[in-house]
């Protein structure tokens, strides 16, 4: 099905094109269920949670009742979780916790998911001023290859990581980061980062790749933006589907969250569209706003990031 194309990762697992995002401020769990059973029906194979979204357990059963249904192979799932910021200490014990969640024998890409760690208790997204700790990367990336060579997962990874803080890991890594998952789309277009992990072999995976409107951070500045709203016109296409094509056309993954059914069909309809080089040329002289900046990770007394900057090492 041309929807699961995939792209081959350094680490010889296939990734496919079109992910499917359950994070859902709600977090209903009923709700997550049939949006993911509905995902597998439309065709996605590609499914990102987290143990920060709560909604493992919601993919999980999901999941689990269509392989049990034998409505698909476990083979044929692409399934992400992510290391919460509290788990840096034990990466193998924190997944083994989102194994048991799931319901699943392995998952197949493990991520940091900030480049940032916070005492065992803050379990939580928005960390306090004395939640946080010292970020010992060697340390979390040894537990990232341990959960790799015990079969825990597939493929090992990091989000929300800079240029610089991904040169740091892949210096001492034994295994280099398959994926570095990160807010990308037209108004936000990442090609420092594109092309520094290009030249590691590092997949970019997008998240947020229509500006994540919908979410209490997102916005829908890319899709109301007057050359995305123009392209769209032109190709009888709509808004979201030019800024998931673009990602695309750049070689990245998208991740697309919608449980709305029309929305659902509409992104993965995006692997049908086709953008000319005029309309890659007007996307490049969009201006750039980064709109998941992660303000909560920075303070000036605690966190070893005292400002934005020093969170992204310059590159916002």
């Amino acid at each position: 099905m041309k929807y699961n194309q995939v792209i081959r990762l350094n680490s010889g697992a296939t990734i496919p094109i079109m992910g499917f995002g359950t994070y859902s401020a709600q977090n209903d769990r009923e709700e997550t269920k049939q949006a993911v059973q509905m995902a597998l029906k439309m065709g996605y194979r590609h499914f990102d949670t987290a143990k920060i979204y709560g909604s493992e357990p919601a993919v999980g059963e999901a999941l689990t009742r269509a392989i049990q249904s034998q409505m698909i192979d476990r083979e044929d799932i692409f399934l992400t979780s992510k290391l919460w910021s509290s788990d840096h200490h034990d990466p193998v014990s924190a997944l083994h916790q989102t194994l048991e969640t799931l319901g699943m024998e392995y998952v197949d890409m493990y991520l940091v998911h900030w480049p940032v760690k916070l005492k065992p208790w803050a379990t939580y997204a928005v960390p306090n001023e004395d939640d946080f700790e010292r970020l010992d990367l060697e340390t979390t990336w040894v537990g990232m290859e341990k959960c790799l060579d015990m079969g825990l997962c597939r493929s090992i990874g990091v989000s929300n990581f800079s240029t610089k803080k991904i040169q740091r890991l892949v210096d001492f890594a034994s295994v280099p980061p398959a994926v570095n998952q990160v807010e990308m789309h037209p108004m936000w277009r990442q090609t420092k980062l594109r092309e520094f992990c290009g030249d590691h072999k590092i997949h970019v995976s997008a998240y947020s790749p229509i500006g994540g409107p919908g979410n209490s951070w997102g916005s829908t500045a890319v899709i109301n933006h007057p050359i995305i709203q123009s392209i769209a016109h032109k190709h009888r296409a709509t808004p979201a589907q030019v800024a998931l094509r673009w990602g695309l056309s750049k070689g990245s993954s998208v991740i697309a969250k919608s449980f709305n059914k029309g929305r659902m069909k509409e992104n993965i309809g995006a692997v049908d569209l086709r953008l000319d080089d005029c309309d890659l040329c007007d996307i490049e002289r969009m201006e750039e706003w980064k709109i998941m900046r992660g303000e909560f990770f920075v303070n000036e007394t605690t966190s070893p990031y005292r400002t934005i900057e020093d969170l992204w090492d310059d590159e916002i």
